[in-house]
C-alpha cells in the first residue's frame, strides 16, 4: 500500500517537473519568437537617399581663329622720293616737303602736282621743269634758274625768289602772294591771272608794257 502511494507521488512529482520544464521551454520559445518577430517583421528602416555625385560640365576651350595680318601699302618717305627724282628726273605728285635739293640739277624734270612745301631749291637748275600745280609755299628758290619752266597754277606763297631767273616762265594763275621777287628776271614770263599781291618786286627786270598789280 505504501509502495503504491510512493509511486503515485513520484509520478506526480515527475509530471509536475515535466510540466514545469515544458512550460519553461514554451516561454523560452515564445520569447525567441517575439525577438525574431521584432527583428524581421518590424517596420522597415528608412532607405537612405542616394548620394548624387555632381557632374562637372565639360570645359569648353575657345577656338581662336587666326587673323591674317593687315598688309599696309608702304608710304614712300621724302628721302625715298628725292632718290627717285634724282634717278628718274620724274616724281609726279610726290611728297617732297622740306626736301634738301640745293644746287640740284632738275632740268626738264616732271614735278607736276608735287608737294615741295618748305623745300630748299637754292641755286637748283629748274630750267624747263614742269611744276604745274605744285605746292612751293615758303620754298627757297633764291638765285634759281627757272627759265622756261611751267609754274601754271603753282602755289608760291611766301616763296623766296630773290635773283631767280624766271625768263620765259609760265606763271599763269600762280599764287605769288607775299613772295620775295626782288631782282628777278621776268622777261618773256607769262603772269596772266597770277596773284602778286604783297609780292616784293623791287629792282625786278620787267619787260616794257608788263603790268604788275
Amino acid at each position: 500500500m505504501k509502495t503504491s502511494i510512493f509511486k503515485k507521488l513520484k509520478n506526480l512529482f515527475l509530471t509536475a517537473v515535466f510540466i514545469v520544464f515544458v512550460a519553461g521551454i514554451s516561454l523560452f520559445n515564445q520569447s525567441n519568437a517575439m525577438a525574431v518577430t521584432k527583428k524581421y517583421f518590424g517596420p522597415p528602416e528608412p532607405t537612405p537617399a542616394p548620394v548624387e555625385v555632381p557632374v562637372e560640365a565639360p570645359v569648353q576651350v575657345p577656338v581662336i581663329t587666326p587673323v591674317a595680318p593687315k598688309i599696309t601699302a608702304p608710304v614712300n618717305s621724302v628721302q625715298a622720293n628725292v632718290a627717285r627724282l634724282l634717278q628718274t628726273n620724274e616724281c609726279v605728285g610726290c611728297n617732297l616737303a622740306g626736301a634738301a635739293l640745293k644746287d640740284a640739277n632738275l632740268q626738264s624734270a616732271n614735278l607736276k602736282g608735287a608737294n615741295l612745301m618748305g623745300a630748299s631749291l637754292e641755286r637748283a637748275n629748274l630750267q624747263g621743269t614742269n611744276l604745274a600745280g605744285a605746292n612751293l609755299q615758303g620754298v627757297d628758290l633764291g638765285k634759281t634758274n627757272i627759265s622756261g619752266a611751267n609754274l601754271e597754277n603753282a602755289n608760291l606763297l611766301d616763296a623766296d625768289l630773290e635773283k631767280a631767273n624766271l625768263q620765259g616762265t609760265n606763271l599763269a594763275g600762280a599764287n605769288l602772294q607775299n613772295a620775295d621777287m626782288e631782282k628777278v628776271n621776268l622777261i618773256g614770263a607769262n603772269i596772266v591771272g597770277a596773284n602778286l599781291r604783297g609780292a616784293d618786286i623791287e629792282d625786278a627786270i620787267i619787260p616794257p608794257g608788263m603790268m604788275i598789280q
